[in-house]
């Protein structure tokens, strides 16, 4: 799987250690920035990593920040984008098998890397499980797209 990784500055190194674990996994990274712990501005890397998943650049992404939160609500203004926040690896599991995440975004400053790592691997190993989950999934991609022709008129 080629993954697609960002990170502000309160995540660079939590990203840094991301990257080995993902590549130690097997899968491709494409690191989208940060490349230091240099005070930079998280909507940028969100960008980044959400265009990558929405044009099928990468298959997933994976957002670092000091909350999770500011990167989850950039990311999903991405068309086709479908970021969460997740601070436990039964959310992570949820997160893929109910919502269809297609960008997990983790908080750097309130889990331990032990956690981070367990997460991680909790998204990407639980497969999305359709049924119902998909007519929910269908619902909010309407959504999206009646928003879309709003701000287009």
């Amino acid at each position: 799987m080629k993954i697609a990784l960002g990170s502000d500055h309160a995540g660079y190194e939590r990203k840094k250690e991301i990257v080995g674990l993902l590549t130690e996994m097997g899968h491709k990274v494409a690191d989208m920035g940060t490349h230091s712990e240099e005070s930079v501005d998280y909507p940028d890397f969100a960008a980044r990593v959400a265009k990558a998943v929405s044009k099928h650049q990468a298959d997933r992404g994976i957002l670092i920040c000091g909350s999770g939160i500011g990167m989850s609500i950039a990311a999903n203004k991405v068309p086709g984008i479908r970021a969460a926040v997740c601070w436990s690896p039964k959310v992570a599991k949820l997160a893929s098998e109910h919502n269809q995440a297609n960008v997990l975004c983790l908080p750097a400053r309130l889990l331990s890397m032990m956690v981070s790592t367990k997460i991680v691997k909790a998204w990407i190993s639980t497969p999305f499980g359709g049924g119902r989950h998909q007519r929910r999934i269908q619902k909010i991609s309407k959504l999206e797209l009646a928003s879309c022709s709003k701000r287009k008129s």
